[in-house]
């Protein structure tokens, strides 16, 4: 045998556990980070709009709306909150006047620097007492069921 570990023969229970877990644990650090949020008056999904607009400034609504895999209503909604609060900016694009493009304001830079903070002090908690080599390991696994996962879901339906 090349390696000394055996193949992982799943039984219907630990499958179960397993799905159990990473539903748990998904839903648990979200009502976790949704605390972390509450005194910043911001919520995720408007934290996940300007860590996009923070690598693409400048995204158009619809192509915010493919990479949060939401409505293009919903994240219109979620634009006019943000630009409400003068965290964003919404302009026309210059070549095509029916394209709407989303623009971070020094207001919505400053509040990205507060929250990659507040993110990484909670992600240093959440995995406290956990080696890199653990850690990389659960991050190879959950890629691997990630791409498996997304494979399923390019395959036409049955």
């Amino acid at each position: 045998m090349a390696n000394d570990v055996p193949a992982l023969a799943l039984d219907v229970d630990w499958e179960l556990r397993l799905g159990f877990l990473i539903h748990d644990v998904s839903r648990l650090r979200r009502s976790a980070f949704d605390r972390c949020l509450k005194p910043l008056n911001v919520t995720r999904s408007q934290w996940w709009v300007l860590a996009y607009l923070s690598r693409k400034d400048g995204m158009t609504q619809s192509e915010l709306a493919e990479e949060l895999d939401l409505g293009k209503v919903a994240v219109g909604g979620l634009i006019g909150r943000l630009e409400k609060s003068g965290f964003v900016r919404r302009e026309t694009d210059a070549r095509d006047g029916r394209i709407n493009r989303v623009f971070l304001e020094p207001k919505g830079k400053q509040l990205i620097t507060k929250l990659r903070k507040i993110s990484h002090q909670f992600n240093q908690q959440i995995l406290s007492g956990h080696s890199n080599f653990k850690l990389e390991t659960t991050a190879t696994t959950l890629e691997a069921m990630k791409k498996n996962l997304l494979a399923y879901l390019e395959q036409s339906e049955p």
